[in-house]
C-alpha cells in the first residue's frame, strides 16, 4: 500500500516502485487465493483458476472493445466511470468503518441475490476502468509523455487488474456459497 501511495503522488518513482508493488501484490493475491481455495476446495473446485481465467478474459475483451473503438473513452464516459469508482470506494470505506464498530452489512458479504448483484456491478465498473487505463496509456504515447509514464501506466493497469481479479474472486465465492 505504501508503494502504491508513493507512486500515486510521485509518478516519476514508478519505474522503481512498480516492480516492488507488483511483487508484493503477487504475494498478497497468492495468499488470499490460497485461503479462498482452502475454503472452497471441496465445494467449488477450480475456483481460483476460473477467477484467473475470467480476469484475463475480461481484460482481453475490454482491450479489444477499446482497440476497435466499440467503447470510446469520451469525457462523459470517463466522468461516469470515475464517479462510480469513487462511489464504490466510499461504499467500501463505509462498510469497513461500520465493521470496526461491530455493525455488519450482510448484503455485502453474504450470498444473497442482492449481494451477487452488487458484486456484478462492481466487476463491471472494474472492467470499465480498464478502458480508462488503456486510454491513459494511449494518450501518453501519442503526446510523447516522459519515459517514467510508461511505468506509471503499467502500474495503473496492474492496480485495475488486481481489483478486477479480487472482485471476480469475491463474486465466484458468493456463487460457490450457494452450491
Amino acid at each position: 500500500m505504501i508503494s502504491a501511495i508513493a507512486i500515486t503522488f510521485k509518478p516519476n518513482w514508478a519505474g522503481y516502485l512498480s516492480p516492488l508493488y507488483g511483487l508484493l501484490q503477487g504475494l498478497f493475491i497468492g495468499g488470499i487465493s490460497a485461503i479462498v481455495n482452502a475454503q472452497f476446495a471441496t465445494k467449488y473446485p477450480g475456483l481460483i483458476m476460473q477467477a484467473v481465467g475470467l480476469t484475463f478474459g475480461v481484460a482481453i475483451a475490454m482491450f479489444l472493445l477499446y482497440n476497435f473503438r466499440v467503447i470510446k473513452a469520451t469525457e462523459k464516459f470517463k466522468s461516469v466511470i470515475i464517479a462510480a469508482t469513487f462511489g464504490i470506494f466510499i461504499f467500501y470505506m463505509l462498510t469497513w468503518v461500520l465493521r470496526l464498530f461491530g455493525v455488519t452489512v450482510p448484503f455485502m458479504y453474504d450470498s444473497s441475490m442482492l449481494s451477487i448483484g452488487i458484486s456484478l456491478f462492481i466487476v463491471a465498473i472494474a472492467a470499465l476502468n480498464l478502458i480508462l487505463d488503456f486510454d491513459m496509456i494511449e494518450q501518453g504515447a501519442e503526446r510523447g509523455a516522459p519515459k517514467f509514464m510508461e511505468w506509471y501506466g503499467a502500474f495503473g493497469l496492474l492496480v485495475t487488474l488486481v481489483w478486477l481479479y479480487m472482485e471476480i474472486l469475491r463474486l465466484l465465492s458468493k456463487i460457490g456459497s450457494n452450491k
